[in-house]
């Protein structure tokens, strides 16, 4: 059955979809250093809830004039390998969707329904925000989705605007920032001789450290905004949604059906805000609250990944044995606590860097390491193992998201493979000053649609006084998150305000969230299942991010519901 990827970003993010052919993990991004979890986008009424404004997709968008050419799509589909892709067009700026400007946004379906059994199309959002959903079909994800699903459904999967594919496409690297890989913390060319003096502490606590902090995510802002430029205002998730619409539309499709995984339930949260009665069925899988703002959502987090270590702590023995790198919590916990302070000091020598293993690393592998438990424990025990006696080279890779074994030629793109390739590939945005999109840049969508979607603080003393209470309930992991959110003080911010959901007339929906979920943590499900009308929440008792492809039992009960619209009853929990 399938189990849940992340799939690198910047150097952290909240993303989780299903697949057993990519292991590239990668943490939330309040713990690792990017942003906070990226929610809806709309302005709050006196209640809280989201009010309905003029802005806002019409009951039937398809009736607009101005958006009838986008409306009226049908996907020319084409042999892309295994599947099929298309692109779809969709206008930059809803509110100006006559100016001419435009995203294509590449489409990929695996046609694995049976004749006579059809029921539609079943779209999925793979999380990030910044993940390819074209990449995600590419990956197999439709041979691991149930049989009575596959039998119903195609399998459809998109690159969001501005992600991967999408003609134009974020970066945040410039001719300046290219070498990107072998700077230090502050920003400068790294070299072995300036690396012990170039760790970043944990904790920046004198002025210097926070200095330092800050120019180094002032740089990174800056460096999106000359490489990315209009598009940074261009790429927030109620727009997002509102070419998901416009993708039913062209599959043809009367009504969604849909699953979103992390980042996705944000997505498809929207998608239910604007569009409650074009829903058929949804399933938000690792939930986002939209009600919390971004220190809340920081703290949560970062709260979830030490919760989730100390687990690890706690259980190594039984679930990796000999692995284990101590053989008691207290020697786990001693050697993690050893590692955070030599590599605080001078980072730990790692195979062809420069730079090497710093405890922000120490900090990313661990906290990434959390996600799939039952994957990554073993390779996090042996890489701690290695680390403790000098050798960081295989927590770094932990840390960077880098699978242990990769299949050489596992990436490699259509045309080396022979096969074509796939539609929309990556260009420079127009007026942003590069052609130069990397094919994977979930790194600047990460950046651009959280600070896009969450609002934050523009002067840096509110992140300064959010340090000691993030250190106080969740060590490392707080302090990095706090930091790692100073990215956004500088880059554009939306219109949105936190809110509870406001979906008058869509069925009910079904929420799936997991008891020891670190990046997205259960209390989040739970908020989110009774902000929905009618909305249900289905429990997974166990570590891990996410639940839908790690229980048998919530794979019976998501699928049932796509399928046959079954409901879940209250308080139905599943084991792992």
């Amino acid at each position: 059955m399938i189990l849940p990827w992340t799939d690198h970003p910047w150097e952290s993010s909240v993303i989780t979809a299903p697949t057993r052919r990519r292991q590239a993990l990668v943490l939330a991004l309040a713990v690792l250093g990017a942003t906070s979890l990226a929610a809806c986008t709309a302005g709050t009424g006196p209640d809280g809830k989201r009010p309905r404004s003029s802005a806002a997709a019409p009951a039937d968008p398809a009736s607009r004039p101005d958006l009838r050419r986008f409306y009226g799509q049908r996907l020319d589909w084409r042999p892309c390998g295994d599947h099929r892709c298309a692109s779809l067009t969709v206008p930059r700026d809803y509110s100006r969707p006559g100016d001419g400007k435009t995203f294509v946004l590449p489409v990929a379906k695996a046609v694995t329904s049976v004749a006579g059994k059809r029921l539609g199309a079943l779209v999925l959002n793979p999380g990030g925000p910044g993940e390819r959903g074209v990449r995600l079909i590419e990956d197999g994800i439709a041979e691991d989705i149930g049989r009575d699903v596959r039998e119903r459904f195609d399998i459809v999967s998109f690159d969001p605007r501005g992600v991967g594919g999408s003609k134009p496409a974020l970066t945040c690297t410039t001719a300046d920032t290219a070498a990107g890989s072998t700077r230090a913390p502050n920003g400068e060319d790294a070299t072995a001789e300036d690396a012990a003096e170039g760790v970043a502490p944990l904790h920046p606590r004198t002025a210097s450290e926070r200095a330092d902090a800050l120019t180094s995510a002032r740089a990174t802002a800056s460096a999106c905004r000359a490489a990315s430029g209009p598009l940074l205002a261009q790429v927030g998730t109620d727009d997002a949604a509102r070419d998901l619409d416009v993708l039913r539309a062209a599959l043809g499709e009367r009504r969604l059906t849909y699953v979103g995984w992390s980042y996705g339930t944000s997505l498809g949260t929207s998608y239910a805000e604007q569009f409650p009665r074009r829903v058929r069925a949804m399933v938000l899988d690792g939930a986002v609250d939209p009600s919390l703002d971004w220190r809340q959502r920081m703290l949560g987090q970062a709260t979830g990944f030490r919760k989730a270590v100390e687990e690890y702590a706690e259980t190594c023995a039984d679930a990796v044995g000999d692995a284990c790198p101590g053989s008691t919590p207290e020697e786990i916990r001693a050697l993690v606590d050893r590692l955070l302070e030599r590599t605080g000091r001078e980072p730990l020598p790692v195979d062809d860097s420069a730079y090497g293993l710093d405890a922000a690393a120490v900090v990313s592998a661990l906290s990434l390491s959390m996600y799939t438990p039952e994957a990554q424990w073993q390779d996090l025990s042996e890489a701690l193992a290695a680390a403790d006696g000098g050798d960081g080279t295989r927590l770094a890779a932990l840390a960077a998201g880098e699978e242990e074994t990769e299949d050489p030629g596992a990436e490699d793109s259509g045309e080396a493979s022979g096969e074509p390739a796939e539609p929309g590939a990556s260009e420079g945005p127009a007026g942003s000053g590069t052609d130069d999109v990397p094919e994977d840049n979930a790194e600047a969508a990460l950046i651009a649609v959280n600070c896009r979607d969450v609002p934050h603080p523009r002067d840096a003393r509110a992140y300064w006084d959010a340090l000691a209470p993030a250190e106080k309930a969740a060590g490392a992991y707080g302090t990095t998150g706090v930091t790692g959110e100073l990215v956004c003080a500088d880059l554009p911010a939306g219109p949105g305000r936190p809110h509870r959901v406001s979906a008058e007339g869509v069925p009910p929906v079904l929420v799936v969230g997991t008891a020891g979920d670190p990046a997205t943590p259960y209390g989040e499900a739970v908020s989110l299942a009774r902000q929905f009308p009618g909305g249900m929440l289905l429990s997974l008792d166990a570590p891990g991010h996410t639940g839908y492809g790690r229980s048998d039992c919530v794979d019976r009960k998501v699928e049932a519901y796509l399928v046959s619209l079954t409901k879940v009853r209250p308080g139905t929990s599943c084991k792992a």
